[in-house]
């Protein structure tokens, strides 16, 4: 984003630049618009004296561009306009050369019109020139001029801030009265309306000491070449040195340019059309037709009911490593043991040995005949853990202790004062 100005004009980027300032394309954020904003670089008196006189100007008219608010920030001073992107005349020259007559004549119809406007201000432009005549961007349709650059014009009968003898303006556009010193006056506007008639017709500057000499030796020389008969009795009736043989008002000139444009020949389709198109060139990045782009939307935190916002959950420490459990194995299971089976006759044998024999039988019979110990499944007992150690108890923090003696003594007197001497107020009651 750009530099807010005065908390109301965003400039964007340059697009000109005069005598005493640039000029900015800008965004107008209380309209909503886009304007041209014209910077003041010097800060000296005559300037901003100047800067005054041109930002006070207010003329409404469609082939007109004065300016339409100004607005100052710490030392830095600028004025608004209509923003015009198809260049200036001069740019239209560039491109084209010599432009095609009855194409001139709409132009020099409309800048007559504007300039009309200007002067029943009682304003004399005093720098009329192809650079100061801005178009609207009108592709191959009719042509749109706007004149411009008011920052040297004065109302008549204005004090001058230049010395009498100092001439201002642009060399080559200015009338023979003005190199002499005289009074800026209307007459002078028209003469370089003519030089930039000229211009448009023979596609470079005409030269303008040549003319005058040639008018004040010879008089009303013919045609130029290129220039239609019809259409050079106006441009001569604009160029003569001297003011009186001169038009006297833009109205008046339009009204001959009206006559002469019947007389022209009609266009030819071999005629090239004249295109005016955008000379600024596209917006930067971040701007549309409809503004600066809109930054990409916050999602609102909602607050909680006492009126705090939600902060976001302190993070978890890692899990302990899970322990898996080993089921035990139950032990192996023992057959119960089976009774021997019964003998049916004892085998003969001597008498020691079968006494001996028959002892040893009733002791394994003894011990069969016992009933078996069925087995019993002890449940596991988990290995014991050592308890955590318990925290010692919070020790009950001491009882404050109360004020010095030093102190306490003299307040209790003070109060018990207090109180005897309330009683005995009400005592007298």
């Amino acid at each position: 984003m750009g530099e807010v100005f005065a908390g109301r004009y965003e400039l964007i980027d340059p697009i000109g630049r005069g005598g005493v300032g640039a000029v900015w394309r800008a965004w107008d954020q209380r309209r909503r618009r886009y304007v041209a904003a014209k910077v003041l670089q010097q800060s000296d008196a005559h300037t901003l004296l100047r800067f005054v006189r041109e930002q006070a100007l207010r003329i409404d008219h469609p082939h007109v561009l004065a300016p339409a608010s100004w607005a100052a920030d710490d030392d830095k001073v600028l004025f608004t306009m209509d923003l015009v992107s198809g260049g200036s005349l001069a740019h239209v020259i560039g491109d084209y050369g010599p432009l095609p007559p009855r194409f001139v004549c709409t132009l020099l119809d409309q800048l007559l019109s504007g300039l009309a406007a200007v002067h029943a201000e009682g304003v004399v432009h005093r720098d009329i020139k192809p650079a100061n005549i801005l178009m609207e961007v009108t592709g191959t349709g009719r042509p749109h001029l706007r004149l411009s650059d008011f920052g040297i014009s004065m109302r008549k009968g204005e004090p001058r801030l230049t010395e009498t003898n100092f001439v201002v303006g642009t060399p080559g556009y200015f009338a023979p009265e003005q190199l002499m010193g005289a009074e800026p006056d209307f007459p002078a506007d028209l003469f370089a309306v003519g030089l930039v008639g000229l211009f448009l017709l023979q596609g470079q500057k005409p030269d303008a000491d040549a003319l005058v000499e040639y008018f004040q030796a010879w008089g009303t020389p013919g045609a130029p070449e290129g220039v239609p008969e019809p259409l050079w009795q106006v441009l001569a009736g604009l160029l003569q040195p001297d003011p009186e043989a001169r038009f006297r008002t833009a109205t008046g000139a339009r009204k001959a340019l009206t006559s002469a444009v019947e007389m022209l020949p009609e266009v030819t389709s071999e005629e090239e059309p004249v295109e005016v198109f955008d000379q600024i060139g596209p917006l930067p990045p971040g701007y549309g037709p409809e503004g600066p782009a809109p930054l990409p939307p916050v999602p609102p935190t909602s607050p909680s009911e006492t009126g705090s916002f939600h902060l976001a959950p302190p993070p978890q420490p890692p899990a302990a490593p899970r322990q898996l459990s080993v089921p035990r194995q139950p032990p192996p299971h023992r057959p119960a043991p089976q009774p021997a089976p019964a003998l049916s006759q004892p085998p003969t044998q001597p008498e020691g040995v079968a006494a001996d024999a028959a002892t040893a039988t009733a002791h394994v019979r003894g011990a069969y005949q016992q009933p078996p110990q069925p087995y019993a499944l002890q449940p596991y007992q988990a290995p014991a853990h050592p308890q955590p150690a318990t925290p010692p108890a919070t020790a009950v923090p001491a009882k404050r202790p109360g004020p010095p003696r030093a102190v306490a003594i003299p307040v209790l007197l003070v109060a018990l004062t207090c109180l005897a001497v309330g009683f005995w107020a009400l005592t007298q009651l």
